[in-house]
This record gives C-alpha cells, sequence and structure tokens, in this order.
C-alpha cells in the first residue's frame, strides 16, 4: 500500500476518490450549517427575551438524513453515491422526478478535481494532508457565502489557527511569516472596509472577509497576500461588471467577495512561491 501510495498517479486518483466522498459531505455542510446558525440565533434571541427557546426539530450535520426537498422522500444509502447516483438518476428525484440541482455533483467534482491535485502536486507527505483539509474548507465557505453571504466563524476561526499549528513545523511558511500574514490578511481588509465607510456611510465587505484573508495569510504567510487580494478584487470586479450589464443584479445589490478570496488562496497555496518570486523579482 505504501509503495501505491508513492506513485504520483495512484495517489491523486485515491485523493480524488477521497474527494468524491467529501465534496458529497461538503454540501450537507452548505445546506445546514446556516440552518444551524439561524436556530441558534432564535434560541439566543429568545434567552436575551428571557423566553423560552423555541421547541425545533432535531438538526445537525448528521440528524435528520437527507430527503428530498420536494416529495420528502428520504435519499438512500445508492441514491447518494457521489456523481453515480446523480447520473443514474439523470439528475431527477427516484420517487417523484422532481429535478436535483446540479450543483450538488459540481461540488463533488470540484472537490475530487482538486484534491488528486493537491495529492498530485505534494505527494505524499504532510503538506499535501494540510491542503487536502485547507481546499475543503474553503470550498464549503464559498458556497455557503454565495447562498447566504455568510462566513461562519465555525469554519474561519479554525482555519486560521490550524494555519498556524501547522506552521510551528514551517509546512507551508515559517512561523513569523504565518503570524504576520494572519494580522496582515484581517488588517488589511479591516482598513478598507473602514475607509469605504468613512467614504460612503456603507458596508463594502463583512467582518468573515477579514478572517477568511487572516486564515490564509496564517496559512500561506504574508508574501502571498497582496497576490490573493490583487486577484480576488480583479475577478470579483469582472463578475460584478458582468452581472450587472447582464442586468441580472442591481448596483446595489451585494455580492459576496469571499469565493473570490478562495480561490485565490487555493492559487496561492498551489503556485504561491513561483508567483510571489516572480513580482518581487521584478522590483
Amino acid at each position: 500500500m505504501i509503495d501505491l501510495l508513492q506513485e504520483p498517479l495512484a495517489l491523486a486518483l485515491l485523493a480524488a476518490l477521497l474527494g468524491l466522498f467529501v465534496g458529497s459531505f461538503l454540501n450537507v455542510v452548505i445546506h445546514r450549517l446556516p440552518l444551524m446558525m439561524e436556530r441558534e440565533w432564535h434560541v439566543q434571541a429568545a434567552e436575551l427575551r428571557g423566553e423560552e427557546a423555541p421547541d425545533m426539530p432535531r438538526l445537525n450535520l448528521a440528524a435528520p438524513r437527507s430527503r428530498c426537498p420536494h416529495c420528502g422522500h428520504l435519499i438512500s444509502a445508492l441514491e447518494n453515491i457521489p456523481l453515480v447516483s446523480y447520473l443514474i438518476l439523470r439528475g431527477r428525484c427516484r420517487h417523484c422526478k422532481a429535478p436535483i440541482s446540479p450543483r450538488y455533483p459540481a461540488v463533488e467534482a470540484l472537490t475530487a478535481l482538486l484534491s488528486g491535485y493537491a495529492a498530485w502536486h505534494f505527494g505524499f507527505t504532510f503538506a499535501a494532508l494540510g491542503a487536502l483539509v485547507f481546499i475543503w474548507a474553503l470550498i464549503a465557505l464559498s458556497f455557503i457565502d454565495l447562498d447566504t453571504q455568510l462566513l461562519p466563524d465555525s469554519l474561519t476561526l479554525p482555519l486560521l489557527w490550524l494555519g498556524l499549528a501547522l506552521n510551528l513545523g514551517e509546512t507551508y511558511a515559517a512561523l513569523p511569516v504565518a503570524v504576520i500574514g494572519a494580522m496582515a490578511g484581517y488588517l488589511s481588509l479591516w482598513s478598507v472596509y473602514w475607509l469605504f465607510k468613512l467614504m460612503t456611510g456603507k458596508e463594502g465587505m463583512g467582518y468573515g472577509d477579514f478572517k477568511l484573508l487572516a486564515a490564509i495569510g496564517a496559512w500561506l504567510g504574508w508574501k502571498v497576500l497582496p497576490f490573493t487580494i490583487l486577484a480576488s478584487s480583479a475577478v470579483g470586479a469582472v463578475v460584478g461588471i458582468v452581472l450587472i450589464v447582464a442586468a441580472r443584479h442591481g448596483r446595489n445589490v451585494p455580492i459576496p467577495f469571499g469565493p473570490y478570496l478562495a480561490a485565490a488562496g487555493v492559487i496561492a497555496l498551489f503556485w504561491g512561491d513561483a508567483i510571489t518570486a516572480r513580482y518581487l523579482s521584478s522590483f
């Protein structure tokens, strides 16, 4: 088995297969975590008002079982095989034939693709294992932000501390570089937030964006932050202009920034050193 793991292609295929099943679980996280947060807010609000907590059905990442949102049909294990079940069922519920969102297999495929490439890029190393966790967290955060414009602390803060912990052994960056990266990542967007608010009276982004960039800095160090900010801002601006021109978004409708930060973070994970060396050499 160890010899098999030393083969780059075999390792990448194993990681991609694991990524398929993790992607299926990430779909659950993306859907349920915001609902769990909303329930927690209702409970806290009731406690502040001196009322009894509202009685709500049990909901966590493990229970209840997944079901069709249209007819309530419980999804069996055979209907929940990543990608395969979607293709066999032709993208429809087996019971009521209602369409299943193509985003579910898209998340699974994206997770598998990036997981396989991470294993190929880093090989059979501790850095590869960390890269998988980093990628999986960024995928979950990206789609939650797209749905709700929230970046939950329950994901961003553990991601930040895990990045610092891994860099105790300089897995991706020296610890001082990682600590400065976390500080600079948070303070850079925090400064932009307050500058924009003072100039316009509006909030240009949320605090979750600060924490996400701080987490990326904690993992990869401060040197990748200029690229991460510039790349995510450029892509976000282009997408925003396209959506406005296509009349799918009004000018005052906020666009989540987290997915663009996450995409730039993944690029920096794989090629950040080369990109950083390239632009530093130009100076």
